[in-house]
């Protein structure tokens, strides 16, 4: 240890690496954690999957008592939207988290560097204060990359989350009063969670995405059913649509439209566009080059199944490396390179990560869509409706469906996909299955208790080799 600061520094705070950090240190290795923001938490805790859920639930709970899903249930109501109230509830929130790491850093003898690291070598890196710019150098035997990602650019569309016209994701939590119109550029999970938050509130919402579809990835019956369900809602949707180009003029922006297969540009006005295109990862600015590390075509860092680079003593995990850039795919990644770095035998199963989409209801998925399953051989799919779960039913909550893939031989679990007002949290139930190699008819046969909604995956699971009961 002479000759090195810490066994462990991980470059980066966000899921992943304050997750690495304390597996790190809860192991027994010396560690530090360099992060530059003024909070730890990175995007997720501090701008992205903490604050929208905030946002989504309250926006929620607006929208039942103005719109009559209360009323429905014998609660009369009259409510007012207190915009300034619901932005504090979900600072609070953010407050609560940080905090709650700092405080997990502080009693696993985690050190925070403040400041943002670059390499100067393979082993070593100059951290540079957010504050006043002083530099220190720092030395670690083994160093884990976890910068996370930003937001994807659009040529043609200049994000000013100031002015509150044309904002990214960061800048649609921040709005100030509630949009007359807002524009979503990009038909995925981020644009429709923040979309379907003030559209709750009272905003007209147009959605624009150059695919013929929305939630590209996801199983093709979801993503025909969400779209039909959002649009019931009040969405409207141009498919097959790509923004060009984005003018403000006073308060307003002004954007040209033109079909994805080439044709007539149109134009639409809007008081606010979010643009939510995708993200790309954190790699500039780290001086990669110093450390003998290059990325891949898309700023990608390659890793093996450990987890290290091309270099050895560094690592990388999270948005920084290839797969799905999801929160908690991050966090399994860093407890394993943690146990990794430590001796022991750290392991992911990416074949087994579950997705969530944040609306209401949820849409989840884990393992592959039916479309990627037939790639692979014969499948069979048994699929069973919300609207026949006594629960979902006595809680008004009709949308949606359950779905479960199969092997055609084996009965083996592939995928399963849901779309109810809890699917986020039902979708574990179906990992954990599939962690398991279970087969449809294990669950199937397994009890669940009812009235619940993950009925519904009991009766997919029972459709998958025979029929379910309540349809």
């Amino acid at each position: 240890m002479a000759d090195y600061d810490y066994d462990v520094l991980v470059i980066g705070a966000g899921p992943g690496g304050y997750v690495a950090a304390i597996r790190a240190a809860q192991l027994g290795l010396k560690t530090a954690c360099a992060e530059g923001r003024e909070t730890l938490g990175g995007t997720c805790l501090n701008v992205g999957c903490i604050p929208s859920k905030a946002m989504l639930h309250a926006s929620e709970y607006y929208d039942a008592a103005a719109n009559g899903a209360m009323e429905k249930m014998g609660i009369k109501v009259k409510p007012q939207l207190d915009l300034d109230t619901m932005h504090g509830q979900r600072k609070d929130a953010v407050k609560g988290l940080t905090g709650g790491i700092e405080f997990l850093f502080k009693k696993n003898k985690v050190d925070w560097l403040k400041g943002y690291a670059k390499f100067t070598s393979a082993d070593t890196v100059v951290l540079r204060q957010a504050q006043d710019g002083t530099e220190k150098s720092v030395r670690a035997k083994n160093i884990i990359i976890a910068t996370g990602s930003s937001v994807t650019p659009l040529p043609g569309v200049e994000v000013d989350n100031d002015k509150q016209v044309i904002v990214d994701s960061t800048g649609a939590l921040e709005l100030a009063k509630v949009p007359e119109h807002m524009v979503v550029i990009g038909g995925g999970v981020i644009g429709l969670e923040l979309g379907s938050v003030w559209r709750r509130l009272g905003a007209k919402v147009t959605c624009v995405e150059f695919l013929d579809q929305i939630l590209p990835g996801m199983d093709g019956d979801v993503r025909k059913e969400a779209n039909k369900i959002f649009k019931k809602q009040g969405i409207e949707f141009k498919l097959k649509t790509k923004v060009t180009k984005a003018e403000v003029k006073g308060r307003k922006a002004v954007l040209t439209l033109e079909p994805a297969a080439g044709g007539d540009a149109e134009m639409l006005e809007a008081d606010v566009v979010l643009v939510s295109i995708g993200r790309r990862p954190n790699t500039d600015g780290l001086a990669l080059d110093k450390a003998g590390l290059a990325t891949n075509q898309r700023g990608q860092i390659e890793v093996d199944h450990d987890f290290r680079t091309a270099v050895d003593g560094i690592w990388a995990i999270g948005d920084v490396v290839p797969g799905p850039m999801l929160a908690h795919k991050a966090e399994d990644e860093g407890i394993a390179c943690a146990e990794n770095i430590a001796g022991l035998t750290g392991i992911v199963n990416h074949d087994v990560i579950p997705s969530v989409v944040y609306t209401m209801p949820e849409i989840a998925g884990v393992g592959l869509t039916e479309e990627a399953a037939k790639e692979k051989g014969e499948v069979k799919v048994g699929k069973f409706p919300m609207l026949a779960n006594s629960r979902a039913k006595t809680n008004h909550e009709p949308d949606g469906f359950v779905k479960v893939i199969a092997d055609a031989k084996t009965d083996r679990v592939l995928g399963v996909w849901c779309i109810a007002s809890v699917a986020g949290t039902m979708i574990a139930q179906a990992a954990q299955a599939m962690e398991f190699g279970a087969t449809s008819e294990d669950i199937a046969y397994t009890c669940h208790a009812h009235p619940t909604h993950s009925e519904a995956i009991k009766e997919a699971a029972m459709a998958v080799t025979g029929k379910p009961i309540h349809i």
